[in-house]
């Protein structure tokens, strides 16, 4: 039997700057105190895209209006207790200021300070690729 994977769309909002907002994972849930880049699941059974998942997640935990975005990787990822297809995208413009609206954590990083270990495995080959595409020493 086949698990049905969980569909979630991630943003990684980018300034004119290099700098990546990041919110860290409240206690109590999956992957809790890890840093992330946010987003949540596409609420497929209702017909949702992954497109109009990532505008309605980043309104709800950043209050941002995404203006513009552009998809850099898809990639799955299993957990013990879960399986997951991640879609990553570069959030290149918004309107209003990112931050955590859930009352969680929240920071603007240089890309050359994402350390992998503190996010979840899923997302480090994310990291790997955005210090090659945007870290320049």
């Amino acid at each position: 039997m086949s698990v049905k994977r969980i569909e979630i769309a991630v943003g990684i909002i980018i300034d004119s700057k290099k700098s990546i907002f990041v919110t860290r994972r409240a206690e109590g849930s999956h992957l809790a105190g890890c840093w992330e880049f946010p987003g949540g699941k596409v609420e497929t059974g209702r017909g949702e895209s992954v497109e109009a998942a990532l505008s309605r997640e980043l309104q709800e935990e950043t209050g941002i209006q995404v203006t513009d975005t552009s998809l850099l990787k898809t990639l799955e990822y299993d957990y013990p207790d879960r399986q997951l297809k991640l879609h990553f995208y570069i959030v290149n413009g918004w309107q209003g200021t990112p931050e955590g609206r859930e009352g969680q954590q929240s920071c603007w990083l240089n890309v050359s300070e994402l350390i992998d270990a503190e996010f979840p495995e899923a997302n480090q080959p994310i990291i790997t690729e955005l210090k090659q595409r945007y870290y320049t020493a």
